[in-house]
């Protein structure tokens, strides 16, 4: 197994890509703290222990440091220290273009995305340090290196991550502490599956795989990451979305090709 004696700390863990990737790295030997400011999160934590690992739960906002570091003693109780951080939490739901989003909502935006994942890796890194081990994983986004229409706050705090990734693996390689950055394209969540059809197949035409991504796609390669294999990567931005960053754009009319058959 690939995480053997490791205990990992998962944000966002109570639905979607972060609970299916607790499920997975517990698979691989890991004991997983979870870490969200849904209830659910405790459901998570004994589908691990049925399975056999220890898991540990807290219920906490990571835009706020003072609870952050309240749940994580909580969790380092209960686990011991933590070899492993996965900033999966995030939010998307302010959407609204730049003349119309509101200073409060952009200012949830970072505090949640953005320094919610520099307030967790604050307050990990040193016993990482100590150790001279350790692994960090950040969630990203497309809209990091695109943009995206009406979410100038997510697209900012996503490109932001990028930054804060590839800083963090500059001061810390030496310490035998990576951190990389995980970009997903269009992923099977609740969320996505819940979007009207139109929008979806207007997205599949832009992906080279003509398929959504698969939870469990993305959960594989954070225990990649999180495992002694990937000990010499570090500092990247690793795309997971089945070739949509790529340029398709074409000459011709998307349907004026298909009806050649080229498309």
């Amino acid at each position: 197994m690939l995480l053997e004696g490791k205990v990992v700390l998962i944000t966002g863990a109570a639905r979607g890509i972060g609970r299916t990737t607790a499920l997975i790295m517990a698979a691989e030997g890991a004991d997983v703290g979870l870490a969200d400011i849904l209830p659910e999160v405790d459901e998570t934590a004994g589908q691990i222990q049925e399975k056999g690992r220890r898991s540990a739960a807290a219920i906490f906002d990571i835009a706020e440091k003072d609870q952050v570091q309240q749940g994580i003693r909580k969790i380092q109780q209960e686990l011991g220290g933590i070899d492993i951080l996965v900033n999966n939490a995030g939010i998307v739901n302010n959407i609204a273009p730049l003349t119309k989003m509101t200073h409060d909502a952009w200012s949830r935006e970072i505090a949640v995305n953005l320094s919610g994942t520099f307030n967790m890796i604050k307050a990990v890194i040193g016993p990482m340090i100590e150790k001279k081990w350790g692994r960090i994983i950040n969630f990203s986004s497309l809209g990091a290196t695109g943009g995206l229409h009406f979410q100038i706050g997510y697209a900012a705090s996503k490109a932001g991550l990028l930054g804060l990734t590839k800083t963090v693996a500059l001061e810390h390689a030496r310490d035998g502490i990576t951190c990389n950055a995980v970009v997903p394209g269009l992923i099977g969540t609740e969320l996505v599956h819940q979007m009207p059809d139109e929008i979806k197949q207007g997205a599949l035409a832009n992906i080279p795989a003509r398929r959504i991504g698969l939870m469990e796609e993305v959960s594989h390669l954070v225990a990649f990451l999180a495992s002694d294999r990937a000990g010499y990567i570090n500092g990247e931005e690793i795309h997971i979305d089945g070739g949509m960053r790529l340029n398709v754009s074409t000459l011709g009319s998307r349907k004026a090709l298909k009806d050649k058959g080229f498309a």
